[in-house]
């Protein structure tokens, strides 16, 4: 076991107090957007005078013999934890076959890895799922249509709109979705300020009850970060959720998403993969987010830690990169799980000590640390921990 330093990523978006806070490190007035704890390439973390990558290619045993076997001699997710002051791009992630083919793709065009036109970072796919530290709110796949097409009637905005979202009711599920995106992804000349006349009309139910009082603060919510926006549009054909702390949600690939705010643990395999589609200022590849949306409408699926011994639950991740649980020993001392993998814990509260079998650890709020696959390992205290490993063992 050892201990482990993360980097912090200072994306625009980010809060500037929740990551400091978290580490006990002086906020400066900058955003603090993510904190990584893992082995991706743009940002490894530290331990011991090298970095977790270098370790883990020094010596790859450390991993665990299985995730090696479906994965190579990398770790195969990314611990994070994400803090969002205001809503970021419309994103998707691809799967593992579209990663790989279009990373390919783009290294044989000569396309440079740090190019704006660069869509594929790395050949991985990118499935992850957000646990909520605190009350966290995000879009997550798309609403039945005919139940927006109605939302904005209720705005009363929908004859206005009826050009553009025309075919929420005039054809069905999937394409009815993928011709409204893409369309207002192309929004131009006058068309362009239909965003403008929904949030005129969305002032006035502001404070509204129920899901048509959501949609229209949504709308304001965008626009004051993305002003007149046409992806504005596109987001509000999307499922608000709310996530209330210990609350996740899991985003396989091609899941339209994008967080609106709160402060999170995210776990996704070890990927940098990003497909925008609006409320961006980057690169929109409109061909290939045509290849990797699935325009299905579904109903956002919350989730909570399912208990597999006292003081660990485990949450439901159905993809091989990770495993994710949540540890809180109280007055016991529990065994670490996941052996077989290498692992990594963040402790978000309180303080705790890492036993193993000849060393002890303690770690406080903000620490964390990184375990080999054959290490095995107890943690007590009043600490709320949350690990990562792979999800084959």
């Amino acid at each position: 076991m050892q201990s482990l330093h993360g980097t912090v990523q200072h994306y625009a978006w980010g809060t500037t107090d929740a990551i400091p806070n978290l580490l006990g490190v002086p906020a400066d007035g900058r955003p603090f957007a993510e904190y990584w704890l893992g082995a991706h390439h743009v940002a490894p973390s530290r331990l011991d005078g090298t970095t977790l990558d270098a370790l883990l290619r020094e010596r790859p045993t450390l991993i665990g013999d299985r995730s090696r076997t479906s994965f190579g001699d990398q770790l195969p997710y990314l611990l994070k934890v994400l803090s969002a002051r205001h809503a970021l791009s419309l994103q998707v992630h691809p799967s593992r076959e579209q990663a790989q083919e279009g990373y390919a793709r783009e290294n044989e065009a000569g396309i440079a890895p740090d190019a704006p036109e660069r869509t594929y970072k790395d050949d991985w796919p990118k499935p992850e799922i957000l646990i909520a530290l605190e009350e966290f709110h995000t879009l997550s796949g798309f609403r039945d249509p005919r139940r927006t097409a109605s939302l904005f009637a209720g705005l009363g905005v929908a004859g206005e709109l009826a050009s553009v979202i025309g075919p929420l009711t005039e054809r069905k599920g999937p394409a009815a979705l993928a011709e409204v995106f893409l369309d207002v992804l192309s929004l131009d000349g006058e068309r362009a300020q239909l965003s403008e006349l929904v949030c005129a009309a969305a002032m006035a139910h502001k404070d509204d009850e129920g899901e048509l009082g959501e949609f229209a603060r949504t709308v304001l919510e965008l626009d004051e970060v993305f002003p007149t926006d046409p992806g504005i549009l596109a987001a509000l054909l999307m499922n608000r959720v709310t996530l209330q702390p210990g609350e996740a949600l899991f985003v396989p690939a091609g899941h339209m998403h994008a967080h609106l705010r709160g402060t999170g643990i995210e776990v996704m395999a070890n990927s940098d993969n990003v497909v925008r589609g609006g409320l961006t200022t980057k690169h929109v590849d409109v061909t290939e987010l045509v290849k990797v949306v699935e325009f299905s409408p579904s109903d956002p699926v919350v989730t909570r830690p399912e208990p597999v011994a006292p003081g660990v639950d485990r949450y439901p991740a159905p993809c091989p990169e990770f495993d994710v649980w949540r540890i809180a020993p109280g007055t016991a001392t529990v065994t670490v799980p996941g052996v077989g993998s290498a692992r990594i814990l963040l402790v978000v509260s309180g303080t705790a000590e890492l036993a193993g079998r000849d060393e002890t650890l303690p770690l406080g709020r903000g620490g964390s640390c990184f375990l080999a696959a054959d290490e095995q390992a107890t943690l007590s205290g009043d600490a709320v921990a949350f690990l990562a490993a792979s999800g084959v063992r």
